[in-house]
């Protein structure tokens, strides 16, 4: 009973929300679905009640067994416009962000992990930096190597193995990055 009313409530907020969101965005129609719950309504007594279709049932399916692609709300089959793409000095600052810390045994996987993450946050905004990847060439060549180095593998196990060069390839890039202000801000 009790996850019955959390999931009708659960719907009741996300059908308030899309459509005060469609009616910020210049939607057509400034109101719920008719057979959507309002946000006062009663929560469904079971799932059949419940105008949104189960995550488990069938029809959500493909005949392979995955589950079914749903679009992100920033994808295009969305119909809303990506966002821009993030600029290189954002994705450097969280990469220096790492500097002062270090891998402990109370965190050193999220430490590594993050290391990681912010390295390919880096390499990312880089190659979608307007001014082109060739602007960055080094630091691209890093990351490269880098991964070439993981084998795709980023479990906390490789990473600390190759925890060295990890750290060597943040610092090598934040050394770069340093020499080189004008191309990132």
């Amino acid at each position: 009973m009790y996850g019955s009313t959390m999931r009708g409530a659960a719907l009741a907020t996300l059908t308030f929300t899309l459509a005060a969101f469609t009616v910020a965005c210049g939607g057509d129609d400034p109101k719920p679905s008719a057979t959507a719950p309002s946000a006062s309504a009663s929560a469904p007594a079971s799932p059949v009640a419940s105008s949104a279709p189960s995550p488990t049932a069938p029809a959500s399916r493909p005949a392979s067994g995955a589950p079914a692609p749903t679009p992100s709300l920033a994808s295009p089959a969305a119909g809303l416009p990506s966002p821009p793409p993030e600029l290189v000095r954002d994705a450097f600052a969280g990469l220096q962000a790492t500097l002062g810390d270090s891998c402990t045994p109370a965190n050193c996987a999220y430490f590594l992990g993050r290391v990681h993450d912010e390295l390919h946050r880096l390499d990312r905004a880089m190659k979608a930096d307007p001014k082109g990847p060739g602007h960055f060439p080094e630091p691209i060549a890093l990351i490269a190597k880098l991964d070439r180095e993981l084998g795709g593998d980023r479990g906390f196990a490789n990473l600390k193995k190759h925890q060295s060069a990890l750290i060597a390839t943040r610092d090598q890039i934040n050394d770069w990055m340093q020499d080189h202000p004008d191309d990132y801000r």
